[in-house]
């Protein structure tokens, strides 16, 4: 396969003053569509985008908490269910968008948790209710609270890439100052994952994640400087390790029709220019294109914008000025 192709040129679309940027949804136009509308309280077009998501329980969780984070989400979702009491779509959004709300303090921790349960027992197979309950655990709750609500979405998903992805991060946080080999919990539950998944699964790559949230934690513990070139964090050989086999796992199967792709794609590109693959990072940053996502270009609390850009300029120069030789 070709390593760098041109990217699609990004979905160009009007926007009104102060509505959110399109990047949330990366690069799903139906769900950028649906968010617009529901903005506008036309929460109709939310209902038939879910209908059709069906049971693909990774797109159906990243739609949903995209939808929840529209201006007055919860509004209209409270409005949903008004008018159709008894659908568990409404529900979901609504208890997603509660959970956003109480993430910024604008509405009640055990309003949130109490929509999760409402919502999860009107659909008992479905995993998003508690990937709700996951989301606010991780911010709020208790580390039980939070294993809690994970075992409950693997139980109805065992795959699912959003809940591992904070689990990750909750692990992550253990032993801030402690040694960060592979034994650690994070690196271990990243491992694990990863050996049980299926051979496409993207859990392959939630190794890669795991070296980003320890970066993370250890850089807020002022263990790490807030520079991830200047820590050789990415070079000691478990690093070496779980990257190539990430990147080759890429090179393999790529996982470009995931929902969240490009959120492991970013993670990626991450770790493979701090630890010098100018190439590799340059191709990643050609299949990235214009979705750049918040997560892990902002840890140690740089500009995610202003690192993102730097470093696929930094990559693509160098992989250029290597192939000219």
């Amino acid at each position: 396969m070709s390593l760098s192709p041109s990217p699609p040129p990004p979905l160009v679309r009007a926007r009104r003053p102060g509505a959110p940027a399109l990047a949330p949804a990366l690069g799903d136009t139906e769900l950028a569509i649906a968010a617009d509308a529901l903005a506008l309280g036309q929460w109709a077009r939310v209902r038939t985008l879910l209908a059709e998501t069906g049971e693909d329980w990774d797109l159906r969780g990243h739609r949903l908490t995209v939808l929840a984070t529209c201006p007055g989400s919860a509004a209209w979702a409270g409005d949903w269910q008004l008018a159709e009491p008894d659908s568990g779509d409404a529900a979901t959004l609504l208890a997603v968008a509660t959970v956003r709300l109480a993430l910024r303090g604008a509405s009640g921790h055990g309003t949130a948790a109490k929509a999760c349960a409402t919502a999860a027992r009107m659909l008992p197979d479905d995993p998003t209710p508690w990937l709700g309950a996951l989301i606010l655990a991780r911010r709020t709750g208790t580390a039980d609270e939070s294993a809690h609500a994970f075992e409950q979405i693997r139980a109805r998903h065992p795959d699912h890439h959003h809940a591992h992805h904070l689990m990750t991060a909750c692990l992550a946080d253990h032993r801030p100052g402690g040694t960060d080999g592979p034994a650690h919990p994070v690196h271990d539950f990243a491992a694990r994952a990863a050996a049980r998944a299926p051979a496409d699964s993207p859990l392959a790559l939630l190794p890669v994640v795991a070296h980003a949230e320890r970066y993370r934690v250890r850089a807020a513990a002022g263990l790490a400087p807030p520079d991830p070139a200047d820590c050789g964090h990415w070079s000691t050989r478990h690093a070496r390790q779980v990257l190539q086999a990430a990147f080759d796992w890429w090179l393999e199967w790529e996982g470009e029709d995931h929902p969240r792709g490009k959120i492991d794609l970013n993670f990626l590109a991450h770790a493979t220019f701090h630890e010098g693959r100018m190439a590799e990072a340059a191709a990643l940053f050609q299949r990235i294109g214009p979705h750049r996502t918040p997560a892990p270009w902002s840890y140690a609390g740089r500009d995610a914008e202003g690192a993102f850009r730097a470093a696929r300029e930094t990559a693509l120069r160098r992989a250029c000025a290597h192939g000219d030789r």
